[in-house]
């Protein structure tokens, strides 16, 4: 057990080390204001308006870093600082979960896919590990009988999924930053000082979903070699 340990706090750290960069870029970026003088609010309404999309709207919601789209209810939700703040951080993160509300309203095949995995991670998160972990030791402690290994090898499978999610995920947010620096740009939204700070937060924004999916990998190729490896 102790190579997961290792893994975990490898990854953990990574993972603390991008998240403490993309809030330090954040504080950074909040402080260069807009010339155009429109809050993160404002911005997300005319980046709807210009791709035609009219059914979605543009709520603030609590917390630091929150901000999501819902497809569900059409929501642009925007963490408090974004939707009333007009600065450069406001207009990369605004734009950026407009990018998803355009991405909804084209059926961008990979929002698709992923939509469609949802509901199955938030029963494979809960139980993954769990299955894995007791499997193996369900079947080291009766090594006459398979019970314990396809319960292994299901969680693995479940974990796999989650890992899967991950992966599809990255598109996603690339291709949605992507759409929001296309749009701020062609728009003439923000000053080229403004654009390249924009521009470097959602880029650590990115890195954040990078870690995360290359960290499931991680865990996957883990249990697997354990589950697999110990299989005469």
């Amino acid at each position: 057990m102790m190579g997961f340990y290792i893994l975990i706090g490898a990854i953990s750290l990574v993972s603390w080390l991008v998240s403490n960069k993309l809030k330090s870029k954040f504080k950074k970026y909040s402080k260069i204001q807009l010339r155009n003088g429109m809050s993160g609010a404002e911005i997300a309404e005319k980046m709807l308006v210009d791709n035609g999309i009219f059914d979605v709207k543009v709520i603030s919601t609590p917390g630091m870093l929150t901000d999501h789209y819902n497809p569900q209810n059409k929501t642009v939700n925007l963490s408090e600082s974004v939707y009333n703040q007009r600065n450069a951080a406001a207009a990369a993160v605004a734009a950026h979960e407009c990018g998803h509300a355009v991405q909804h309203a084209q059926a961008y095949s990979y929002l698709t896919m992923r939509s469609k995995l949802v509901p199955v991670v938030s029963i494979s998160s809960k139980f993954s590990q769990w299955m894995v972990i007791g499997g193996l030791i369900l079947g080291a402690a009766s090594s006459n009988t398979g019970v314990g290994f396809y319960i292994a090898v299901a969680g693995l499978a479940l974990m796999a999924i989650a890992t899967l999610f991950s992966f599809v995920t990255l598109p996603v947010e690339y291709d949605a930053s992507n759409r929001a620096l296309a749009w701020l740009k062609n728009k003439n939204m923000l000053s080229q000082e403004e654009y390249a700070g924009s521009e470097d937060a959602l880029k650590w924004a990115a890195r954040t979903y990078l870690v995360a999916a290359l960290g499931s990998l991680a865990m996957l190729l883990y249990w697997g070699m354990k589950i697999l490896g110990n299989r005469d």
